[in-house]
């Protein structure tokens, strides 16, 4: 990740200063530190009537034509569900019910750095099966045949799927 140069609210260029318990970037200007979080993401673990993992082939980087639980990064004014079940939408045709919160992680990412990461479980869905935004391919998966997971956590969330509720 690169370092930031300049303050987003002003332009002025920015230093490092020790506030805060931690060196951070800082604005002189603003007389303000800029804080950097994790960018928000949401991922699903859709689950069909023969217990298999519903997964999508990346059609983009990070990970291109690697498979992944459908989901993506959370939009403004949205909530963690709400970006789910848009992403559910939008990469697969499949509309769902959420059923429960799998889990909260975070990923590492070499352009955002890091990705906090809501896993939510989906028993109840519609629609017809297509592969949309950010996909070239979807496709159930059994556990005993599950191809290699693009990311760690989504690899998190399906295991625990089948640790807890299998």
């Amino acid at each position: 990740m690169q370092k930031k140069i300049f303050c987003h609210f002003c332009a002025t260029p920015l230093i490092n200063k020790y506030i805060e318990g931690r060196t951070r970037r800082f604005c002189t200007s603003c007389n303000s530190p800029i804080y950097e979080n994790p960018i928000p993401a949401s991922c699903l673990v859709v689950i069909n009537e023969k217990d298999e993992v519903l997964l999508v082939k990346r059609s983009v980087e990070p990970q291109i034509g690697m498979w992944c639980l459908p989901g993506g990064f959370i939009e403004l004014g949205e909530t963690p569900y709400e970006a789910g079940l848009r992403e559910l939408k939008e990469e697969t045709g499949l509309s769902g019910k959420i059923d429960t919160l799998l889990g909260v992680s975070t990923h590492s990412n070499e352009q955002y750095y890091s990705v906090l990461i809501t896993g939510f479980l989906i028993k109840q869905f519609s629609g017809s099966m297509n592969a949309g935004d950010d996909a070239s391919d979807v496709s159930f998966f059994s556990k005993n045949k599950m191809p290699k997971i693009a990311f760690s956590t989504h690899e998190s969330f399906i295991n625990t799927y089948y640790s807890i509720y299998a």
